[in-house]
């Protein structure tokens, strides 16, 4: 029988600390790249991965999801065995399911949720170094999530956008903005939209640590958004810190192996 043309959705986890981002750069290790070199091994032709969108250099996911055609009579659970025995131990992927040949899992995309992790506290942690942003002033965190209610909801997010990544446009929607503690010493800033400019949550985690110090009023965060003015936010925060943990689409679920 001959192989089919198909296409698969993988979700995929991995430790960005030692790759220059998601995206496939020439000489340089990328997660795209790893995976398609891995996925050409096991189908044994070239192979296109597509993202999600792009995470960039250190940053984390607990569920960048990913799309792929190929001829292959490979079932869903033997690609996921395959890919698990080749990639390196810092990339893992999680699920993998056929899906329609249409989904496409950038131009798809309903929603995605980020988490950016931050101790805080007088020491840092050897084991959480490169999964959080270790910041050693006490900080207030009422004032922080106060400053984060301005957020919720369809606005421009042109202040909090990197400088030199022009878009169509910057209007995104915000479902959620939240902060969570973890204990004493550690917060979890949850952030789901329907998409993300360029740094955006980064940026808005720098003011928002801007804030819990006191540099800042809560108000700001309202100003700054209203402004459009990049230079009024707060420094972007080191992406060590930033985890990509879930991509949602309509109708398409994770797969039963």
């Amino acid at each position: 029988m001959p192989a089919l043309f198909r296409n698969f959705k993988l979700v995929i986890e991995y430790d960005g600390t030692r790759y220059f981002g998601w995206q496939r750069q020439v000489e340089k290790p990328t997660i795209q790249a790893e995976i398609e070199r891995v996925l050409s091994l096991v189908t044994q032709q070239p192979v296109i991965l597509n993202g999600s969108g792009r995470t960039d250099a250190g940053v984390h996911a607990l569920g960048q999801a990913a799309s792929f055609h190929c001829y292959t009579q490979l079932t869903p659970k033997t690609f996921l065995r395959a890919l698990n025995g080749l990639l390196p131990i810092d990339i893992v992927v999680r699920d993998c399911c056929e899906v329609p040949d249409a989904f496409h899992a950038r131009y798809d995309v309903l929603a995605k949720t980020y988490h950016y992790q931050i101790l805080n506290h007088q020491i840092s942690s050897v084991v959480e170094r490169h999964f959080s942003w270790h910041i050693q002033k006490p900080l207030n965190v009422k004032a922080m999530s106060e400053s984060l209610c301005c957020l919720i909801g369809t606005h421009d997010f042109k202040a909090f956008e990197g400088i030199g990544s022009p878009r169509a446009h910057t209007v995104r929607t915000i479902h959620l903005a939240e902060i969570i503690k973890n204990g004493n010493d550690r917060l979890r800033v949850v952030i789901q939209g329907d998409g993300f400019l360029r740094y955006m949550v980064r940026n808005i985690v720098g003011t928002l640590v801007r804030i819990g110090m006191g540099k800042r009023p809560s108000a700001d965060m309202e100003r700054i958004l209203l402004s459009g003015d990049r230079n009024l936010a707060g420094a972007t925060a080191p992406a060590h810190g930033l985890f990509l943990v879930e991509v949602q689409y309509e109708g398409i679920m994770n797969c039963e192996l």
